[in-house]
């Protein structure tokens, strides 16, 4: 191999020496360096943008592709139908609560309407006194059942249109010169007796008449049979004692309970609040 002092000692004197080169390139280092290309100032912040670019949309890309795949695995969504009554949320105190007329407790008594004339029969102890074609053929086979046990069931009172019950309150509340509660202790507002409805009555013991319509009646053999008897034919006292109406007791009001009808038209009371003050309901 040819050396650095060997190539000079070749040379001519008076000649320049010859300048070293590298043993694996011919090009000197000093014109290699030159040979190498700069890179424009723009390149950078452009490769930059653009990767960014790229990453943004790859991001866009990953979440439409995971939204579409959400929207094939739930239930295709439709239009909410509104609740009905039973799943419409209500307060926790209403929801025992049983679903009752609203009706006005006046003086202790509830409104009742007047029976129709075509559905009234006339009892046949007394032709006078009507009742519900039920309640009617009810009393008169109690009435035979408890003769032929020596009772007499006398019939004293049944249906009652609003306007004689208008005379019952009104008429007689102006002769006694009564206001409208010392009235209602005795007899109902037109409009709110049980009479009306035709499956109501009053009932006396012919063997005792003296103690018919007072609280008297209560010791007689009539009443000691209809209290073990009376359910047997569908009817039950209106006022017991602390009755839930606060009306007075009336051990000679009865009425009829037998069938579906007259039992709505009484036992919506059972719901309803009470007058603090205890009334009668007809007592003449």
């Amino acid at each position: 191999m040819t050396t650095l002092d060997s190539v000079n000692k070749a040379s001519k004197p008076g000649q320049p020496a010859i300048a070293p080169v590298e043993s694996s390139n011919d090009i000197p280092v000093a014109k290699r360096k030159q040979t190498q290309k700069k890179q424009p100032k723009w390149l950078k912040p452009t490769l930059y943008i653009l990767g960014g670019v790229g990453l943004g949309a790859i991001v866009v890309l990953s979440s439409v592709l995971l939204l579409m795949q959400a929207s094939k695995t739930s239930p295709t969504a439709t239009p909410s139908e509104p609740e009905t009554p039973a799943e419409q949320s209500s307060p926790a105190e209403s929801v025992d609560t049983p679903d009752v007329p609203a009706v006005e407790n006046v003086l202790g008594h509830l409104p009742y309407e007047a029976a129709p004339e075509s559905e009234l029969q006339s009892l046949s102890a007394n032709a006078q006194i009507r009742l519900r074609k039920a309640a009617a053929q009810k009393f008169n086979e109690m009435s035979a059942s408890a003769r032929a046990s020596g009772i007499s069931l006398v019939p004293l009172s049944g249906f009652r249109t609003v306007e004689e019950q208008n005379h019952l309150f009104f008429g007689v509340k102006a002769q006694r010169n009564q206001n409208a509660s010392q009235r209602a202790e005795v007899s109902a507002p037109p409009g709110y007796s049980e009479h009306h409805t035709g499956y109501a009555m009053d009932i006396g013991d012919g063997n005792v008449p003296s103690v018919n319509l007072s609280q008297g009646f209560e010791q007689t053999a009539a009443f000691q049979w209809l209290e073990k008897n009376a359910a047997r034919y569908g009817f039950e006292l209106s006022f017991p004692p602390d009755n839930i109406q606060g009306v007075s007791y009336e051990p000679w009001h009865w009425r009829f309970v037998g069938d579906i009808q007259s039992l709505e038209t009484f036992y919506r009371a059972h719901n309803l609040p009470t007058s603090s003050t205890v009334k009668s309901d007809e007592q003449l």
